[in-house]
């Protein structure tokens, strides 16, 4: 699309947007002035974008519909084929859809986006495919993964797997369905509030989000930098261990992978927890919105370390009740300014901007009224902050993390690893098409206090089920010192291979 030079009406209307008065011999001025930047724009517009090849046929699918999908999980089912060989030979994989697969459509839960099809494949889908993993297609998510229940994407709810009618957490449904369902074994997740952790612990499988930077998130469509995590989601710890180890590393694009620090994990799962320490995190349990069966059964998890030859102490870290409230500023304007009014990027970072998705994207501004209600709630939020106070809670917000870092790291200087539960509650059932608004919102945002402190203090977590309640599972959630998944990966293996889950 060739850039055209600004009329003088259109140069006064931007200056008065801006706050500036111009005469309309500066208007006249100004224009002229700006030739070489049209001229410089055009060339770049006619310079190939410079994106990495893709490799491995595939076509665009299709949208599987009654007893294909029981749960509403999938989104589109195309079968793409990697490698002969590889560490993954054999093993299928779906994909969140806010993940790009070149050629099959991607939407992210939202209408206004529902047409989209990438140009490019996601880090993670090049590293799968090369492992030699099979990719079934793409699974709901919630729209533009603003949810942390399964009620939102404009195609309709997810259903818990075990509970028809239930949530099956979010915004990572889909993908926790199909792995919880045995659809597929793996699934990759998208986790910014707790999005891989919450539909596992809802839905009864392991998933682990790494620390910040750990899995390229090139590719996956960006929320807000400072907490965007992508990871997998699978049925046993084994497998999530086995599929890290393909994902992770600097893929050379992904400005959050600093000093990134990887393991074979893998190696760590028959160590078991002798001599480990581990600390039952006091201001995890018994908040507002906690459910009795849930602290219970997390505690009895919390024993059966003990059994098993760990220590296991109460620790308390005040700061932790605070987590969400300093999550608030950096999600609600970072997503306001990054995802919707910077066209799904922003600026500013060395990234790899897939400008495809930046186009198609920026229709929202005509169809806003077709986005969710969780959606809506935070961007009116995240703009009204923005006009009246600018970026400063935004700013102090990330400055706090320094201080909610330090205060889990102090605790893990003691720790392996800190244990509380993943979320306060079971899956809810799923709200009815005509639910109120304020029920919606609930629905989405209630489970959150012990997840979305770990996104902007970028530990790891991997929540694990640890029991059934109502037939329900319940998650636990083990937090790790800084690029040391290996350890969890190393606990929670042997919490798991002690018993059947569904019988704690």
């Amino acid at each position: 699309m060739a850039v055209q030079m600004p009329t003088e009406d259109q140069v006064k209307t931007i200056a008065e947007e801006l706050g500036m008065t111009l005469s309309p011999e500066d208007v006249t001025s100004f224009r002229g002035l700006m030739s070489g930047y049209v001229e410089a724009y055009n060339v770049v517009d006619k310079m190939p974008d410079a994106l990495p090849e893709v490799t491995y046929p595939r076509t665009p699918g299709y949208r599987p519909e009654g007893q294909e999908n029981p749960l509403n999980a999938w989104y589109v089912k195309s079968t793409v084929k990697g490698a002969d060989s590889g560490p993954l030979a054999g093993k299928t994989v779906a994909l969140k859809d806010n993940v790009m697969l070149a050629g099959v459509p991607m939407m992210n839960g939202s209408s206004t986006l529902e047409g989209y099809v990438p140009d490019v494949d996601a880090a993670v889908v090049t590293r799968l495919l090369d492992a030699g993993a099979t990719i079934e297609g793409k699974v709901h998510c919630e729209c533009f993964c603003l949810s942390g229940g399964s009620h939102t994407s404009a195609l309709g709810p997810v259903h818990n797997p075990r509970k028809h009618g239930y949530s099956a957490g979010g915004s990572s449904s889909g993908s926790a369905a199909v792995v919880a369902a045995g659809e597929v074994d793996m699934a990759i997740g998208g986790d910014q509030g707790g999005s891989i952790r919450i539909p596992s612990a809802y839905s009864g499988t392991v998933g682990m989000k790494g620390t910040w930077g750990l899995v390229p998130y090139t590719g996956v469509m960006p929320i807000e930098i400072y907490f965007d995590h992508t990871g997998p989601i699978t049925r046993t710890v084994a497998e999530n261990a086995l599929f890290m180890e393909t994902l992770a590393g600097p893929d050379g694009y992904d400005s959050r992978q600093i000093d990134c620090k990887t393991a074979p994990y893998t190696e760590y799962l028959d160590k078991g927890v002798a001599g480990m320490k581990i600390g039952i995190l006091k201001e995890g349990f018994g908040h507002a919105v906690s459910e009795a069966d849930v602290d219970d059964k997390v505690m009895a998890a919390a024993k059966r370390f003990e059994d098993l030859g760990a220590t296991v102490e109460e620790v308390s870290i005040p700061m932790h009740l605070l987590g969400p409230a300093i999550w608030a500023p950096i999600g609600l304007e970072g997503l306001t300014q990054t995802m919707m009014i910077g066209d799904g990027y922003g600026l500013s970072r060395q990234d790899l901007y897939v400008t495809s998705l930046m186009d198609y994207h920026r229709g929202w501004r005509q169809r806003a009224d077709e986005l969710s209600e969780t959606l809506k709630l935070t961007m009116l939020f995240g703009a009204y902050a923005d006009k009246m106070y600018g970026k400063r809670y935004y700013g102090k917000a990330v400055n706090l993390t320094t201080k909610l870092r330090a205060a889990y790291d102090a605790a893990l200087e003691t720790y392996d690893m800190l244990l509380m539960p993943t979320l306060p509650l079971k899956a809810t059932k799923l709200p009815e098409p005509d639910a109120p608004r304020e029920e919606y919102c609930a629905r989405a945002f209630e489970m959150l206090p012990n997840t979305s402190p770990f996104n902007i203090s970028h530990h790891p977590a991997i929540s694990v089920p640890c029991g059934l309640s109502d037939d329900l599972p319940i998650g636990m959630q083990l937090v790790g010192k800084m690029w040391d998944e290996a350890t969890l990966y190393q606990a929670a293996h042997a919490f798991e291979q002690s018993g059947d889950w569904t019988t704690f």
